[in-house]
């Protein structure tokens, strides 16, 4: 039975208004909306905080069509596509038809995510918990190679980051000595284990973006956004036909979460495209046309479920977000993995049930008072980011009962973060690889341990083989999609 009551409805409450707030403004993501709100949790129990998390997730997901829809500016990355066909419509006096449209398909996309979720993740754990260090040490080696292969462009680069990760994450003592490691004697008070999660979180997705807005120069941008002409009104009706595009957009969207790093732009672009193939009329498709909006804003919130699939089964982060979340689950001293569910079934259903609700609060909370909530984009960025900046320097000083080295740790990986932008270093491998760094470490010592230092147990068992294999195969495609670009690219620039 879940502990519910007013506390838990408030929070949720909370968390999806605060989250539609920071992804209906260009520049603020739901990633950095749990950053900057993590710190909070630590006044309730896990149970009370999710409900938190999980409204500012979805949230933040949802109300990246608002400034897409209203003024072609997408508020989070997921919702480029939404452009595409809600602003055309917005032009011609349907912005808030193309609106509760987009609200819909978020709410059916959820749902369906939710489903697979509640259907794939038990079984999963179950084949994850037979794994031993071996092919615990090769799935964390997946997940990297995943991440840093779909770095388009810069498979490199995003390889590099993660195992950068991986390397900031073995600072402090081995536990197997108690030797320090990389750490100079005058820091080795504050370094014994290591750097932080949460200020390293706040630094690298709440001050980056700060910074990289102070450096535009933060201008009072008016943004005018029309709702007050209706030449056709929005009607349940707009989605006869359109099942096949829901179902099929949801589970493309659920898909590309459940896969380590790609993100809601991915989910948005494939199910935009794969609406557009198999239209009877793919020549509307930019000009306008409902099928799109609705493919788009259903698969990135079928995202959502898709992304807890291998965080809550595996410990594997599917995207940015998911990876802050971990870092929840950490700060309560839960421990995610294949062991999650047995260990934790009043969580599991707490998620299950937190996700469900938050899925209709932001229904209701955005399909009925659009029009206010539309307003929200005129908030001006001078005004909030002060406050968010304040929630951070708290935030981190609360990290750790109360030190200051907290919050210097978030000003250097706040800078940090703002350099890699600068040298288009890959930001989700880097923190990936520093939340899966110890494990990485630690199942590999455990797996050699006994060998006589030998690497042949990687390769004896036949599942590590399967991992393997997938790993080789995510290297192969990354190669071939690396290639595949170069030369559109190439085309592209000849044209």
């Amino acid at each position: 039975m879940i502990d519910f009551g007013l506390t838990h409805i408030i929070m949720a409450v909370t968390g999806v208004v605060v989250g539609i707030v920071f992804g209906a403004l260009p520049g603020m993501t739901a990633t950095m909306a749990i950053a900057v709100f993590l710190p909070l949790t630590y006044a309730y129990d896990l149970h009370v905080s999710l409900f938190l998390l999980i409204g500012l997730y979805v949230g933040g997901i949802s109300g990246g069509l608002i400034p897409a829809i209203l003024v072609n500016i997408p508020g989070t990355p997921s919702s480029i596509c939404t452009s595409f066909d809600g602003y055309p419509m917005a032009k011609r006096g349907e912005g808030s038809r193309a609106l509760r449209l987009g609200i819909t398909a978020s709410l059916i996309g959820g749902l369906i995510s939710l489903l697979v979720l509640f259907l794939f993740t038990p079984p999963l754990a179950r084949i994850a918990l037979r794994f031993s260090a071996v092919e615990k040490f090769l799935i964390i080696l997946f997940a990297l190679s995943v991440i840093a292969a779909l770095s388009k462009g810069n498979m490199v680069t995003g390889i590099f980051a993660g195992f950068l990760g991986v390397l900031v994450a073995l600072i402090g003592q081995f536990a197997d000595n108690n030797r320090m490691r990389m750490v100079p004697d005058f820091l080795s008070v504050y370094l014994r284990s290591g750097f932080q999660l949460l200020p390293v979180l706040i630094g690298l997705f709440a001050l980056v973006q700060i910074f990289r807005e102070a450096e535009g120069g933060m201008r009072d941008e008016r943004i005018n956004a029309d709702l007050s002409s209706e030449v056709r009104k929005f009607s349940f009706k707009d989605l006869k036909g359109q099942t096949v595009n829901l179902i099929r957009s949801a589970l493309i969207g659920t898909f590309v979460g459940i896969l380590p790093g790609v993100g809601g732009s991915a989910a948005s672009l494939l199910s935009y495209s794969q609406a557009k193939n198999f239209s009877k009329h793919p020549e509307q498709y930019g000009t306008g046309c409902i099928d799109g909006l609705i493919a788009s804003e259903t698969a990135n919130n079928g995202l959502t479920g898709g992304a807890l699939i291998p965080l809550l089964s595996l410990g594997i982060p599917g995207d940015s977000t998911t990876a802050v979340l971990v870092g929840a689950f950490m700060l309560q001293g839960v421990q995610v993995g294949p062991l999650f569910i047995t260990n934790n079934l009043d969580l599991w259903h707490v998620i299950l049930f937190a996700l469900l609700l938050c899925n209709f609060l932001m229904f209701f909370i955005m399909f009925y008072p659009i029009k206010h909530i539309a307003s929200v984009i005129r908030l001006p960025k001078y005004r909030i980011f002060p406050v968010i900046i304040l929630l951070c320097v708290v935030g981190a000083y609360s990290a750790n009962n109360g030190i200051m080295f907290d919050v210097w740790t978030m000003l250097l990986f706040g800078v940090l973060g703002y350099f890699f932008v600068k040298i288009k270093l890959p930001t989700v491998p880097f923190l990936i690889g520093f939340i899966l760094g110890d494990d990485l470490e630690k199942y590999f010592v455990d797996s050699i341990k006994g060998t006589g230092g030998s690497l042949s147990v990687f390769f004896t068992r036949p599942m590590a083989w399967v991992i393997w294999g997938l790993i080789l195969a995510s290297i192969a495609w990354a190669v071939y999609d690396a290639r595949r670009e170069k030369k559109r690219a190439s085309c592209g620039g000849v044209a």
